[in-house]
């Protein structure tokens, strides 16, 4: 029987995770904390908490929107921060990473399945799931300003050009969170919950990289009722967890997890604490082979995102 993730001491975690990041700043021997803020439930936890550790007066929150962000996003970032009362400030990343060629890139890879597609159309990535087979597919959506969406199979090639290409966007975020780490003598914090963190979903040297991550071992569940102890605004509290990356808007369920995050927290327990197939699929109310993709999608994603979880090899430790 899988328990209730939400069902726990939250005031108690809520004192050992700030413990942990005042006990953390001391070995790091910096004098706060320095938080990139999206809009999403995770970032709002993270900030708070940093408030609770160290104070508004040692916590820094960035905005670090770019053409593609999603305008609630932005809104959600803003009233999070005004309503911790921390120092902030918003910086638009879009001229950056035109600069570099984010979006460029972004956009030869397109065209090398719609030739025809144009900046102004909207785009996103989706992931297909075929339970009979095992075998799953990306496929690109397009949509022209004044058309309707297209669906159209991704291959290898351009899949991964096109993730290359929005990398940048984690990677410069995470430049400028580090700049301000630096000026500050602050920390930068990472907020992945215990599913993304599990499952690689982040980029390497991007949203992955920080000094401290508080909510990792935290199930997203229990990052939603730690938002509500902490009394975020309820705008996010009620936001739906999306990756706010590509044009058109797209949940994290579309572009990688194979269940809503309320299940996907259950599944990774059952699978964590040994549970059968058969179990998961009673407790969830799955198909028994739904539920063995869900266990073999775990496993898989465990597997090839070794990568992102591995230090730097080195010819010599010491």
């Amino acid at each position: 029987m899988i328990p209730d993730l939400s069902a726990f001491d939250t005031a108690a975690e809520i004192d050992r995770i700030c413990e942990f990041l005042r006990r953390s700043l001391r070995k790091l021997n910096r004098r706060g904390l320095v938080v990139a803020v999206s809009g999403g439930i995770d970032s709002a936890a993270c900030a708070a908490l940093a408030v609770r550790a160290v104070g508004v007066n040692r916590t820094y929150g960035v905005l670090l929107p770019e053409r593609d962000s999603s305008a609630s996003s932005n809104d959600r970032g803003e009233e999070v921060v005004r309503a911790l009362g921390i120092a902030w400030e918003r910086q638009d990343i879009e001229s950056a990473l035109e600069a570099i060629g984010c979006y460029r890139a972004r956009d030869d890879a397109i065209r090398e399945v719609v030739p025809n597609y144009q900046p102004d159309w909207a785009h996103k990535i989706l992931l297909r799931r075929r339970n009979d087979t095992g075998v799953n597919r990306f496929v690109l959506i397009v949509k022209p300003p004044q058309g309707l969406e297209q669906e159209h199979a991704l291959p290898l090639k351009p899949y991964l050009k096109i993730v290359a290409a929005t990398n940048y966007k984690q990677r410069l975020r995470k430049s400028i969170e580090y700049f301000h780490g630096d000026r500050l003598n602050y920390a930068v914090v990472g907020t992945p919950n215990r599913v993304e963190y599990d499952q690689g979903f982040f980029v390497k040297n991007g949203d992955g990289a920080a000094d401290v991550k508080p909510i990792a071992h935290l199930y997203k569940t229990q990052v939603y009722a730690l938002c509500r102890a902490l009394g975020l605004p309820e705008s996010v509290q009620q936001a739906t967890p999306t990756t706010d990356t590509y044009s058109l808007p797209q949940t994290q369920q579309e572009f990688y997890f194979p269940l809503p995050y309320e299940q996907m927290d259950k599944a990774l327990w059952a699978f964590d604490q040994g549970l059968s197939v058969e179990e998961l699929a009673h407790s969830l109310t799955l198909p028994t082979e739904k539920a063995m993709a869900v266990y073999s999608d775990i496993k898989q994603k465990r597997r090839t995102t070794a990568y992102l979880h591995a230090p730097a090899a080195l010819l010599e430790a010491g």
